[in-house]
């Protein structure tokens, strides 16, 4: 005879869930669906293009929210009755059902419970994602396009909108550098915790075979600011250069010099561009980019003159925060958070949820102490 009892983990997922509704607070969420609703229903919307995409963007994103939300609810009620039907007719199928459904409403709670604590500034905003390869020669260069490919791959299976805006080919593997920007609920507060400096061990296929070799690729992570309104730069603070689009070994992609290479003189900072068309649309492109790069740096600089002046400067991110470990063994941990797993493959496949809201819940406990 079946005897299913799963009662105390819906009690607990209920409890779980109970305190997310909490902070998400549902009715303002649908309050806030209905204005967008509206605002999106104006005709005169697409007049600005610009702002009409800004709507439609916060419109997509606070549904989705809501309906995640919403279905919940009555998954959690379905689970109950699909328990007791379970022990009904002595079903061990409709009970593996039954585990199934709880183990997939743990993992969706659990991600809805990691997105309630973030709570920065900037959380909320598009990420804008820089992947640079370092020391390691032609190994690094190829170990900066898999950590480019394992993102691109987490947006995709997450169904957020990923846009690579710039990227830079190595010559005889890989990439130099590549910026790309993921537009998503939260996608800076999430992503943010994978910046740093991440280190890949395997038998390298480009050098002696039989030599185990270590390659770096750093990544960075900033906000996209909506506006150029945050941080005034001054015309005579930069140098604008224009080029024409390459491909993967240096080949021309346009005929036109249509991509655009912004330095700020007084930091040099560096942001090209090369995705749109046009040349002022990469302008425009770069110049958010900088704007937010150049907003996080001010922000950056005035959290450590207030260590300075408490007597405390510790770097918040070791040099390096993640190892990929191909052989001798095979491994990607967390130097962090201790989370780590066995399967390098399936997280360079972009299965790094893991890692994130490991991550996540690591930093709000290092803020709290």
């Amino acid at each position: 005879m079946l005897e299913l009892d799963l009662s105390a983990d819906i009690q607990a997922l209920r409890t779980t869930f109970t305190n997310i509704r909490e902070v998400v607070d549902v009715d303002a969420l649908r309050a806030e669906v209905a204005g967008l609703e509206d605002r999106a229903a104006d005709p005169g919307l697409w007049n600005d293009t610009d702002n009409a995409q800004k709507v439609t963007s916060a419109l997509s994103h606070r549904k989705s929210t809501l309906a995640k939300v919403e279905r919940i609810d009555q998954r959690l009620d379905d689970l109950e009755v699909m328990v007791e039907l379970a022990n009904e007719m002595d079903d061990e199928d409709a009970a593996e059902e039954s585990r199934r459904e709880l183990r997939d409403l743990e993992k969706i709670i659990g991600e809805l419970e990691v997105q309630t604590l973030l709570d920065g500034e900037y959380d909320a905003r598009p990420a804008v994602i820089t992947i640079r390869a370092g020391a390691g020669g032609v190994d690094a260069a190829d170990f900066a396009e898999m950590l480019l490919r394992m993102y691109l791959r987490w947006a995709e299976q997450h169904g957020y909108k990923a846009t690579v805006m710039d990227t830079s080919y190595a010559e005889e593997a890989g990439i130099k550098s590549a910026t790309f920007e993921i537009d998503a609920p939260y996608a800076f507060g999430t992503l943010s915790v994978e910046a740093g400096t991440h280190r890949l061990v395997r038998m390298s296929p480009f050098g002696a075979a039989g030599k185990r070799q270590t390659s770096f690729a750093a990544v960075e992570v900033i906000p996209l600011m909506e506006e150029a309104q945050e941080v005034d730069v001054p015309e005579n603070d930069i140098r604008v250069d224009v080029f024409r689009s390459s491909g993967p070994g240096g080949q021309s992609v346009n005929t036109t010099d249509s991509a655009v290479r912004i330095t700020h003189l007084p930091t040099g900072i560096v942001v090209s561009m090369q995705n749109e068309k046009s040349q002022i649309q990469n302008r425009a492109a770069a110049m958010r980019v900088l704007q937010s790069r150049l907003l996080l740096l001010q922000k950056e600089e005035e959290a450590a003159k207030k260590k300075e002046l408490a007597g405390t400067i510790t770097a918040s991110w070791g040099d390096q925060m993640r190892s990929y470990v191909l052989a001798p063994y095979q491994m990607v941990k967390d130097l962090r958070t201790e989370h780590e797993v066995g399967t390098p493959s399936a997280v360079f496949d972009g299965d790094i949820d893991g890692f994130i809201n490991a991550g996540i819940r690591w930093r709000k406990r290092k803020t709290e102490d």
